[in-house]
């Protein structure tokens, strides 16, 4: 039996389609993650082959200003669940990268976050590593689904009712159908070694700036609306984002034995379940 927290979130929901009556599913208001003594509470009376942890802060602006809370959902619920549960899935981002590279970033490069989203994550990694018995952290990037706040989602919308956008060019990475991720961590349960401790890539195949994404979920979608490039520095936000997050994904594939679909099938098949 597996446990999936923050199962109402885009991974979360796609992990309950796939593992149906084989896990439970909690999100906060069955669980608070950052009070120690309740998931002390919670593990001592509950015991599961692997916690697969989907529950993050991930309103990246607005974590520039709420570093507490950031900091409890992101830092320390990894934590608790790292030493209570003892066997963690844990998803985590490109953000741990400072976006400088021009080569996708492999498992080991050194991390440099530059956001509180960043590093929050990125110590929430290192939690769950050094704490748990068996640990698997996954990085994704580029998040979506049908459920949820996503940038698939947000385009539809104002594609939907604006004549143009404008969406910055020069933010390249790989866009993830939350599906695909569920799917690969789901193949990759039973492969998991007792005490292995590792970190693991996993977008879909290819890269694209948020640009060139923007443009296919309009033709994708068969929307009118005109797409036009700019510059970050166009589009400024309160929080640093990587102009380069493409992540190397040759560990998962072999690890694993699992296969990829490019972005854009993987978008393609997202957009059959609107």
């Amino acid at each position: 039996m597996f446990l999936v927290t923050g199962c109402n979130g885009q991974l979360g929901t796609a992990l309950q389609s796939l593992l149906g009556n084989s896990a439970i599913y909690i999100d906060k208001e069955d669980l608070d993650l950052t009070n120690e003594a309740t998931v002390r509470e919670y593990f001592s009376n509950h015991t599961f082959d692997f916690v697969i942890n989907c529950a993050a802060y991930t309103a990246v602006d607005k974590a520039e200003e709420d570093f507490d809370t950031a900091q409890k959902v992101n830092e320390l619920a990894p934590l608790y669940l790292a030493k209570y549960a003892k066997r963690v899935i844990h998803v985590s981002t490109d953000y741990v990268f400072d976006g400088t590279s021009h080569t996708p970033y492999t498992e080991d490069t050194p991390t440099n976050p530059l956001s509180v989203y960043g590093k929050t994550k990125r110590q929430g990694e290192e939690n769950v590593l050094k704490y748990s018995d068996t640990a698997i952290v996954i990085r994704t990037a580029w998040l979506y689904s049908p459920h949820g706040n996503n940038f698939v989602k947000t385009m539809r919308k104002l594609g939907s009712e604006r004549e143009s956008l404008n969406v910055v060019f020069d933010q390249i990475g790989s866009p993830t159908n939350a599906y695909d991720l569920a799917k690969a961590i789901v193949s990759a349960l039973p492969q998991i070694k007792q005490g292995e401790k590792e970190i693991f890539h996993f977008t879909n195949e290819g890269v694209c700036s948020w640009y060139d994404f923007a443009l296919e979920i309009m033709n994708q979608s068969n929307l009118k609306c005109k797409v036009f490039p700019i510059e970050s520095k166009d589009y400024p936000t309160p929080a640093h984002r990587p102009h380069y997050s493409v992540l190397n994904k040759k560990k998962i594939k072999q690890r694993f034995n699992i296969e990829i679909p490019h972005w854009k099938e993987g978008l393609k098949q997202c957009l059959k379940q609107f």
